[in-house]
């Protein structure tokens, strides 16, 4: 079990919350006082009971009977308690995280507007970012450092930080803690249930300045941004293709390494969907059949393909002069005709 002093303890709350917990302690001091003698009594009832030795000769170690954790030093363990045992009236419109005082919230909105009254002692000597606390600043350096200290005992993969390290771990023990009240969808932590509860609400808070389009999520407004600024940060190592977004990214990487194998003959496919169409050549198995005409065929997409034969739907359209056919390939074929491309193609004239 883990045992943190006051130091980590302040640490611990300005990483959850950097824009809250620390600076708002003094008003949860003195809010306390006057208005939770009751839960006062019952705290020193509680350090009484759970006061334990500790490894060094004249040290006592508290535990919190709520959630077990350890602390070294009394006055640590005090506000640990206040957490437990106050309600968080205060909440935020925007976003509906709760705040145990009204200074609390107001400091928290501040991450909504934009506001930065204050300057933190802390900077980055990289990107300039700054920060309140040292240990922090720390933290993030990791980030452009590229160091990965922390190691998963599962899979192995390594992460730059401890709180990461505890997000993935989730994935594979199905650990989702937080749920949505709306829709009971579950999520590992706070803030992507926070960012999951926009979806309800509707709300577009982050706008783009060029073309005034709105976006629930800042990582998707980052995004949206690179379509005019033409920026593609993420670069292919083996080819060099580059993409505005990291999942364009990911899913580019796979065409190389082709993760998803056949166990019968081996192929390989860069997704996994591809392998089960792949898979029902194998089993012969063709549970799509045409009524009209009663051809099988092994998924849907190629079901679909074919009845548009049947229907005469002519989804592609040629922006040129309007004629409308059955497959996109037939409508690649017609576009030459106006292009002046390869007119002499064996079969052109069946689509002109």
């Amino acid at each position: 079990m883990e045992i943190q002093d006051e130091e980590q303890l302040v640490q611990k709350q300005e990483t959850d919350s950097p824009e809250v917990e620390n600076q708002d302690q003094e008003e949860i001091d003195s809010e306390t006082q006057g208005k939770n003698r009751d839960d006062q009594k019952q705290l020193e009832r509680c350090q009484k009971t759970k006061q334990q030795k500790g490894t060094l000769p004249g040290h006592s170690l508290y535990s919190c009977e709520i959630c077990d954790k350890i602390f070294s030093g009394q006055k640590g363990f005090t506000i640990h308690m206040r957490n437990h045992m106050r309600e968080k009236t205060y909440g935020c419109t925007t976003c509906g995280k709760r705040y145990y005082s009204r200074s609390g919230l107001n400091l928290h909105m501040r991450s909504h507007t934009g506001e930065k009254p204050f300057t933190c002692p802390y900077s980055c000597t990289t990107c300039g970012k700054r920060f309140s606390n040292k240990s922090v600043l720390n933290s993030h350096i990791i980030i452009h450092t590229g160091e990965k200290r922390y190691s998963c005992i599962a899979c192995g993969k390594r992460f730059g930080q401890k709180s990461q390290l505890r997000y993935h771990m989730m994935t594979h023990t199905g650990e989702k803690p937080v749920s949505c009240m709306t829709c009971g969808k579950t999520f590992t932590h706070k803030g992507n249930l926070s960012e999951h509860i926009k979806t309800h609400t509707g709300e577009k808070p982050f706008s783009c300045s060029t073309c005034g389009k709105c976006f629930s999520h800042k990582s998707l407004l980052r995004n949206h941004m690179r379509r005019h600024t033409g920026e593609r940060p993420f670069s292919c190592t083996t080819c060099g293709k580059t993409y505005s977004e990291r999942s364009g990214l990911a899913y580019h990487v796979k065409t190389h390494t082709k993760p998803f194998s056949c166990m019968t003959c081996g192929k390989s496919f860069s997704v996994k969907c591809n392998l089960t169409f792949h898979m029902k050549t194998h089993t012969n198995e063709k549970p799509f059949s045409c009524a009209i005409c009663g051809k099988d065929y092994h998924n849907k997409s190629s079901f679909n393909y074919h009845m548009r034969n049947h229907t005469e739907e002519k989804p592609f359209l040629c922006v040129t002069c309007g004629k409308g056919f059955v497959h996109n390939s037939h409508l690649i074929l017609h576009m030459r005709s106006h292009t002046g491309e390869n007119k002499t193609s064996k079969g052109l004239k069946y689509f002109l």
